[in-house]
């Protein structure tokens, strides 16, 4: 059955890669969901109120245009409505698109951070999927299960801003190094579209991801455009200061800290004027 399986696929991605103007659009929509308790006690009312303020941060609309060797992820901005609230924070810094190249084996993402622009420049090192059985439909695909367990990077806005973040012990001399944090994804790709990518920074099965689960985001493919007659153009980003991954989590570590530092400072005065 497996070798069978093989076989398949290999079929359907040469007859697929034949076609010089393979090309294609798919719309995912992610949600992320929040531990409210980090916030204090709340009421149910007042954990509603806020999830609907922050619901522009935690559900989005992207769009991943790819071809059979490039591809680029970008969210859908849409402009606030008059009088709306929610974290500003979470507007200004993020991501700009993802750009990925699997022939030169190099991802660009562009990303705004504190108001400022950069190009994270990395190697597309090869993921260690863990190649499952199980499928499901996601459309009119048929998606096949991978799992992977990275180290997870991701920036954790919500701890800056809960009444949980700690303060920095200053009479500590030395730091303890904190141990990795661990992320397990699941993904559903099809063989079906025969290019080696998907949404946000993951990428390297034999099929598009039409399904990421990690932590506690999910994104969806909620339509697919495959050949359209239009030419899509796919560009590497090539506006902002070029760093590596590594010193970009370097600037983002630094800056959180003081977010976070800021942030107390403001607490604790708000907190002896009552």
């Amino acid at each position: 059955m497996r070798s069978l399986y093989t076989v398949l696929l290999i079929l359907i991605v040469a007859t697929s890669f034949a076609q010089n103007n393979f090309q294609g659009k798919a719309t995912y929509m992610s949600k992320t969901s929040m531990d409210m308790s980090r916030f204090g006690k709340m009421s149910e009312q007042q954990k509603k109120e806020r999830m609907a303020r922050m619901k522009s941060f935690l559900e989005k609309t992207y769009t991943l245009t790819f071809n059979k060797t490039a591809s680029s992820f970008k969210e859908e901005v849409k402009l606030a409505a008059p009088g709306s609230s929610g974290p500003s924070w979470g507007r200004s810094n993020g991501q700009g698109s993802i750009y990925k190249n699997t022939k030169e084996s190099k991802m660009i993402e562009d990303v705004e951070q504190f108001s400022k622009r950069f190009l994270v420049i990395e190697d597309m090192a090869q993921f260690q999927w863990e190649m499952g059985v199980e499928t499901k439909k996601i459309g009119q695909y048929i998606c096949y299960k991978a799992t992977l367990v990275k180290e997870d990077t991701t920036i954790d806005w919500g701890g800056i801003f809960s009444s949980s973040a700690k303060k920095k012990d200053s009479t500590n001399s030395k730091e303890a190094i904190p141990a990795k944090k661990m992320l397990t994804v699941i993904a559903w790709y099809t063989p079906q579209i025969p290019v080696s990518t998907g949404p946000d920074t993951y990428y390297g099965l034999p099929g598009l991801i039409l399904e990421i689960n990690a932590g506690r985001t999910t994104m969806l493919c909620v339509e697919v455009a495959i050949n359209s007659k239009e030419l899509l153009e796919i560009e590497a980003p090539s506006k902002g200061k070029e760093v590596s991954r590594e010193e970009y989590n370097e600037i983002v570590k630094t800056k959180t800290e003081e977010l976070k530092e800021r942030f107390q400072s403001r607490r604790n005065r708000g907190g002896r004027r009552n």
